[in-house]
Formats: structure tokens, sequence, C-alpha cells
């Protein structure tokens, strides 16, 4: 492994909230300031390919070519409404219940629709994901995505229900396929939840003590020979 810099630097994309494993972080490794970027998956993934970024936190499917990639956890997909749309009156919803609902779908849309998507289409397609969040609370359609990007833009007048049979988006951490610095190796305990103690970063062992000498000293009067 290589040996620790001063800064690490972290992409992350929207929704994913690394503020958990900051805190642990800066309580395992003070002298390393970890530097957080937000961006969209694509920007992460060419700021690490560049080494421009150190590792970051995207969502998948990316090109795995020249990195290594793990998966963290996978998020509940959910359809933002209306509080007094008629998909409330149950807890979850499926998306054939969106089949004759105009659902908006951003371009920065994170979910994989190979399937097609779902409802009807809008007239054209939001340029975020901010954009198809304020269409919806002016009564133009509903909004699929990520549990995680719901809440970020969450508006008191919007509500959301879990969506049972919908394509969901997975976080991953992902960082080049090289050998890993020691930051790195412990960025990697850090989200796989490792404590200290099993953290695979080497630590410092003390200096070997010299054996005392046990041999007994001479009695006093005794004939040396």
């Amino acid at each position: 492994m290589t040996g620790q810099s001063a800064t690490f630097r972290l992409g992350f994309v929207a929704g994913v909230t690394p503020d958990k494993w900051a805190r642990m972080w800066a309580e395992r490794l003070p002298g390393v300031a970890l530097e957080l970027e937000q961006a969209p998956t694509d920007e992460v993934v060419a700021g690490v390919r560049a080494t421009e970024l150190d590792a970051g936190l995207v969502r998948l499917p990316i090109d795995r070519d020249g990195l290594h990639a793990i998966p963290l956890y996978t998020e509940t997909t959910v359809v933002v409404v209306p509080k007094d749309h008629v998909i409330t009156v149950a807890e979850e919803a499926t998306l054939d219940d969106l089949a004759d609902e105009v659902v908006q779908h951003p371009q920065d849309d994170t979910l994989d629709w190979a399937d097609g998507r779902p409802g009807r289409a809008a007239v054209s397609d939001p340029a975020t994901t901010a954009d198809a969040i304020e269409l919806v609370a002016a009564g133009v359609g509903l909004l699929v995505l990520p549990l995680s990007l719901a809440r970020l833009h969450h508006r008191r007048d919007l509500t959301h229900r879990a969506l049972t049979d919908a394509p969901t988006s997975t976080v991953a951490l992902t960082w080049p396929d090289a050998e890993n610095s020691d930051e790195m190796e412990e960025l990697i305990g850090i989200v796989r939840g490792r404590t200290v103690n099993s953290s695979r970063t080497p630590r410092r062992e003390a200096a070997p003590q010299p054996k005392a000498d046990r041999r007994r000293p001479p009695r006093r009067g005794a004939r040396r020979r």
C-alpha cells in the first residue's frame, strides 16, 4: 500500500448522504482532510478515472473498465404525487397503477427503464429532477424516482408511495483499479461497517524491546574459576 496524503477527494451523487461516513473518517484519520464534491454519476466516474477524485459514491450501472465498484445498498423506488391524489389511499402502488397517469421522465433520471417507461409520456421531458418536482406540484403528472431523491426534493404539498415492481437504484463505491492507498482501505472499511479494530489499514507496531538478561549475578565471596 501507498502512504497517506494530506487530502482525500470523494465525489458523491445527489441523494447520497456521506455525512455519517465523513464523521467516522474524521475520527479515524484526523490528519487527512476529506473533501466532498457532489456531481452527477457520469461526472463522478470521469473524475475518478482522471484521478481528480480519489473515489466516488455513484449509482449503478457504470462502465467498470479500470475501476473497482462495490455495491453498498439498494434504494426503494417511489412515486411522488400531490397529497390529494388517489394513489395515496394505499400504502404502496404498482406500475399498473400509473398506466393512465402522465409520468414525468427528467433527463437526469437515475432509473433504468429497459422494459419501457410507465404511464403516459409528457409533452416534453424536463431537464432535471428538480424541474419535474415543480411540474408535479403544479398538477402536471407524477414522478418515479429513488426514495433518497424524493426526500431531497421534499415539499409539503407532495407525498410519495413505494412502487413494489419498479426498477431500483443501487449506490456503489468506486475507485481506480490500482494499488489501494491506506486512506482507500480505511474508506472501504468505513462504508462496509468495519470497526476500528477490524480495519485492514496497517497500524504501527511498537518497536521490540531487548530481552532482559536473566543470568544470575555471582554470589558475594563466591570463588571464580
